[in-house]
């Protein structure tokens, strides 16, 4: 692919829970408008990385620069700033419960803007019309199924307008059906909207369909040991692991094929 402007640039970046480094040392940058995938196998430090990302912990070593300013460092209204430049879903989309996805809509509307309450409504209602949730205002969260919340989610990610987000584990507990719809509802997002997407996922069929480049994180080295498309990783790498993540083959598989 054409190479594009860094959006986000990590460098020299080192997480740890106290004396224990999940990741050690590593570099990459994250271009606009494109959708990023971060893998690896489990317990590699793939939503760790994510949430040094948006700012939830604090990073032992390194940078990660969002649009030139440095998450990693900034601290009060700087911090804040920052913020407003992305939106999050999490896993389990992290919905208020006990708020209409309306309501849900407006919570990053109320702490981050003065918009009298009907332009949050409307705000509010174009971001599900957005997901494909038009209908749903009104509704709580028990009250749709497991995709249409990731939608709802990924609608109130998007209420400040950011230009970035970042989705962890956006197809988890998804039939392949609903799977493949958010697939291509993230495409058109991203199309549409020029938005960059990081997102952070182990289920390979949304790999393969969504992801402009990967980068993928090794427990064993604590480091980024690919970074490519996932069809030319899969096909090329040099790397019997990486090979055997994308293959789906176990080591003994790897160790006999000819």
């Amino acid at each position: 692919m054409t190479e594009r402007e860094p959006i986000i640039k990590v460098r020299n970046f080192t997480a740890a829970y106290g004396g224990n480094v999940v990741i050690d040392d590593i570099s990459f940058d994250v271009h606009r408008g494109e959708i990023f995938v971060i893998l690896g196998g489990s317990g590699c430090g793939k939503s760790t990385l994510l949430k040094h990302m948006i700012g939830l912990y604090p990073a032992a070593a390194g940078s990660i620069e969002i649009e030139g300013d440095d998450i990693v460092t900034a601290q009060g209204d700087h911090r804040r700033r920052i913020l407003r430049r992305f939106g999050v879903m999490y896993q389990l989309g992290a919905l208020f419960g006990s708020m209409t996805l309306r309501e849900n809509i407006r919570v990053p509307l109320e702490e981050y803007t003065d918009l009298p309450g009907e332009a949050m409504d409307l705000v509010a209602q174009m971001k599900l019309d957005l997901v494909g949730l038009k209908d749903f205002a009104h509704h709580m969260p028990s009250e749709i199924s497991g995709g249409m919340q990731k939608r709802a989610a990924i609608a109130r990610a998007m209420a400040l307008d950011p230009g970035i987000l970042f989705l962890d584990e956006p197809s988890a507990g998804l039939d392949p059906i609903t799977s493949a719809e958010l697939d291509q509802l993230i495409i058109r997002l991203s199309r549409s909207l020029n938005i960059t997407f990081v997102i952070v996922t182990h289920e390979l069929p949304s790999i393969y369909t969504i992801a402009d480049r990967v980068i993928m994180l090794d427990k064993r080295v604590k480091k980024i040991v690919a970074e490519g498309h996932p069809a030319e990783l899969r096909d090329n790498s040099d790397n019997p692991w990486v090979r055997q993540f994308f293959l789906r083959e176990a080591p003994e598989a790897e160790a006999k094929a000819p």
